[in-house]
């Protein structure tokens, strides 16, 4: 079974930055073999995708966080990042990293859908 935990997150003023972590293991394939992503949830609203990145190492990112946020795994550490930088309130919320082994579409890898393993999640909190 494949685990997923994600670290951290925080609070931080907005134009801060905070890097997220999620550390892969479990897996019955190579962890290059999964696609990753990272999702949000803030109160009241829909988990949305934020950024993908697939086995071939293929990067899609949410309109709200491009030029923000950056994606990024590192295959030898069985762990997945996300950079984020300007940070602004409304990027408020729960984050969640998620995998899948192969390669989904690359139009649908926003999708939580088609992702079958998710992390706990960690909360970033930005204040004006």
């Amino acid at each position: 079974q494949v685990q997923l935990v994600e670290s951290g997150g925080g609070s931080v003023q907005a134009g801060g930055s905070l890097r997220l972590s999620c550390a892969v293991s479990g897996y019955t394939y190579t962890y290059s073999s999964y696609s990753m992503g990272w999702f949000r949830q803030a109160p009241g609203k829909e988990r949305e995708g934020v950024a993908a990145i697939d086995s071939y190492r293929r990067i899609t990112y949410a309109d709200s966080v491009k030029g923000r946020f950056t994606i990024s795994r590192d295959n030898a550490k069985n762990t997945l990042y996300l950079q984020m930088n300007s940070l602004k309130p409304e990027d408020t919320a729960m984050y969640y990293c998620a995998a899948v082994l192969g390669t989904p579409p690359f139009d649908v890898l926003l999708r939580s859908a088609r992702y079958n393993y998710w992390g706990q999640g960690t909360q970033v909190t930005v204040s004006s």
